[in-house]
């Protein structure tokens, strides 16, 4: 298991150097008040210390993208280590270390507020679409996966309608009520379970010397689905995902100081990472090829999970890291929902302090979801795939461009950037539930999309450059 312990070390190592490497590039004001100070309003806006906001950012984040991707994405063996390494390290902790750090220094603006200011405004409304649709989608896909592993994991005794209703009118209560109501006191006691359950694993891979595959470059996949760009939209939270670009800037308002930052956004990351390796490793080690692929196709990632867990943890182990596992969904769900509801109510200028505007404006997202909840788990996912890159990417192009009109490096943002772009619109065009046209095709098509993306990033570049009253940060010192 030479190349899961040396992947675990990389990721361990790159906090400590490449995430100082970018904060550096970043430059930390740690005397510059931050919004959960300058905008507290008892709501979203509530500063709050830095190992509660480092367990919710990672619960937030890592939803069973970092466990159902990487099992799924194990079926093209080894090669997967390397994209969650390379993926995480350059891409997903540089992605969400500057959402986070750009949403605090713009008074914890979204996304969509993030790109307007930054892309163009037409890139707000673009993105504020693509967003909502991000989260809707991410919200339905965490109702119906904790669902269906509650309903194996009591074998039936409570219906799945029943467990489904349930979940729904948690994330009802958790998006409506203040931030350090539900969330700011469970999500704490959540992230230890989460951990524990991933170290319990990581542990008995170890302890028993389980047979985990080294590093080949050789596709393994059964059914032969090309590794570009299908393994990247397969392994999203474990390498780099657009959904966190949706949940960072909850943090960015409840963040006391800069200084945090690497540790909340940059750190948490890496830890989901780790996550990620251990479930795959989990899912190679246990499980060969053809019959990975058998198991998924009968009972999905979820079953997965349930076998690896009592395999290695036994009955009250495999419990614990079964519950561990449902966390991740439901937490990541609920916030996926608050953030709809916070990216819409800031696109319409709607303040949220009267519980009635946030219900409102929460309640069509919920029915929506239910409806969602209908469709096919596997549909679900690609697209929710598919969309999280797009996402990722021009997440990394705000991050690149606050970097670029400053002089900084800005290339630790934009090489990523070109790559997810590379990789969403390969993906959109070779997939069937996109354009379905020939690989080949799809490489040249999306190689040209990709090379005049990058040059109206270049052209906004010299644009911003030029403007003198560019205000690259929001002063909130004298907001009230």
């Amino acid at each position: 298991m030479i190349t899961f312990l040396v992947s675990i070390a990389l990721l361990i190592v790159a906090y400590f150097t490449y995430g100082k490497f970018i904060e550096k590039i970043f430059g930390v004001k740690e005397t510059r008040q931050t919004p959960a100070y300058s905008m507290k309003d008892g709501v979203d806006y509530i500063p709050m210390g830095t190992n509660r906001n480092s367990l919710i950012q990672l619960l937030n984040i890592a939803g069973v993208g970092p466990i159902f991707g990487p099992i799924m994405g194990a079926l093209y063996g080894p090669v997967a280590f390397i994209w969650i390494v390379l993926g995480c390290i350059f891409a997903g902790a540089v992605h969400d270390y500057l959402t986070g750090m750009i949403s605090i220094r713009n008074r914890g603006a979204h996304l969509p507020q993030l790109a307007g200011k930054f892309l163009g405004k037409a890139m707000k409304h673009i993105v504020n679409a693509i967003a909502v649709l991000l989260l809707l989608l991410v919200g339905t896909v965490f109702v119906t996966a904790p669902a269906g592993l509650l309903f194996n994991l009591m074998d039936g005794w409570v219906t799945l309608g029943i467990i489904t209703g349930a979940i729904f009118v948690y994330y009802i209560f958790a998006t409506l009520l203040p931030v350090d109501k539900i969330i700011g006191r469970i999500y704490p006691i959540l992230g230890a379970l989460l951990v524990i359950s991933a170290i319990g694993v990581g542990v008995m891979l170890i302890g028993t010397g389980a047979p985990i595959p080294e590093l080949t470059l050789t596709n393994m996949h059964p059914g032969g689905d090309a590794i570009f760009p299908l393994l990247m939209i397969t392994i999203a939270c474990g390498a780099i995902s657009g959904f966190h670009a949706t949940q960072s800037p909850i943090i960015s308002r409840t963040t006391q100081n800069e200084k945090s930052g690497r540790r909340i956004f940059y750190g948490m990351m890496i830890v989901e990472g780790i996550i990620a390796m251990i479930w795959a490793a989990a899912a190679m080690s246990l499980f060969y090829g053809q019959d990975l692929s058998e198991l998924i196709a009968t009972g999905g990632a979820g079953l997965v999970v349930s076998e690896v867990a009592f395999t290695l943890l036994g009955a009250i182990g495999g419990t614990l890291a079964v519950l561990g596992v449902i966390v991740l969904p439901i937490t990541s769900g609920d916030t996926a929902f608050r953030s709809a509801r916070m990216i819409i109510a800031d696109y319409i200028k709607l303040p949220q302090l009267k519980i009635a505007s946030r219900l409102w404006i929460a309640l069509p997202l919920f029915v929506i979801s239910f409806i969602l909840t209908n469709m096919d788990f596997t549909l679900l996912w690609r697209y929710f795939g598919v969309t999280n890159a797009a996402i990722s990417a021009i997440a990394l192009f705000v991050g690149a461009m606050y970097l670029a009109i400053q002089m900084k490096f800005h290339w630790v943002a934009t090489v990523p950037a070109v790559f997810m772009t590379m990789v969403s619109f390969t993906f959109i065009f070779s997939a069937p539930i996109g354009f379905g046209l020939p690989m080949t095709t799809s490489y040249i098509l999306a190689g040209v999309g990709t090379v005049i993306v990058l040059g109206l990033f270049a052209y906004k570049v010299k644009l911003n450059r030029a403007m003198d009253n560019f205000e690259i940060d929001e002063d909130t010192s004298q907001v009230a």
